[in-house]
């Protein structure tokens, strides 16, 4: 048994929508309900924990009548910042795994939320990667460089970790340097520890990332 966090704080600038990202339908069905329906279908026994900004709460609440949604999950009021979005929701999670996810990442496979889980259990932490695919450049002080990306990988959610790391990890104060939380475990002292990810489980930000979602 896990918890999982599903972040959904984001409002959507890059999408041009006149509703934050995660409620956005695919194929006749919000984002985050897709999302939220992917660790229901892994494991229905997982503690759901659904990060939305106060304001947009009783909007997500009609979508769940308009939609019957019924998978059970318990919302938890998002901060100013993720940090304090993701801050808050640890101390609801019941478990000693907690994964953490993108809310408008709809698409994770059963199979890459198994191996994270299962590495986590045995190294503490884990988040799924996938190799680069294009030449990449590092710019710096007005010039560019090329740069190995043998040495470089993309980096997915969830990012899993056992309950003591993740919660001395978040006893870090905030700072704009936070990347992911991940980022913030190595801060605290941990190993982070990497396993594949699925090319499936893109972050839908844009009009384009919903079109591939579309046919996804």
């Amino acid at each position: 048994m896990f918890s999982v966090i599903i972040t959904a704080g984001g409002i959507g600038k890059r999408m041009g929508s006149s509703i934050p990202k995660q409620f956005i339908e695919i194929k006749g069905l919000p984002i985050l309900m897709r999302t939220i329906q992917r660790f229901y279908e892994f494991d229905a026994t997982c503690q759901i924990i659904v990060t939305l900004p106060s304001d947009w709460i009783s909007f997500w609440n009609e979508l769940i009548e308009i939609h019957d949604f019924r998978i059970n999950h318990q919302l938890v009021d998002g901060g100013v910042e993720r940090y304090d979005s993701i801050k808050n929701a640890i101390s609801f999670c019941n478990h000693n795994i907690i994964a953490i996810h993108d809310g408008v990442r709809p698409f994770v496979s059963k199979e890459t939320i198994h191996k994270t889980i299962e590495l986590a259990k045995q190294k503490g932490s884990a988040i799924p990667t996938l190799p680069l695919k294009e030449s990449l450049r590092q710019v710096k002080s007005g010039q560019s460089i090329a740069v190995k990306r043998s040495e470089f990988v993309n980096v997915q959610t969830p990012q899993v970790f056992q309950k003591e790391i993740i919660e001395k990890a978040y006893s870090i104060p905030f700072h704009e340097a936070i990347t992911d939380d991940a980022s913030l475990v190595e801060e605290a002292g941990f190993e982070v520890f990497l396993c594949d990810g699925n090319e499936e489980n893109i972050k839908i930000t844009t009009p384009l990332d919903l079109k591939i979602g579309e046919i996804i």
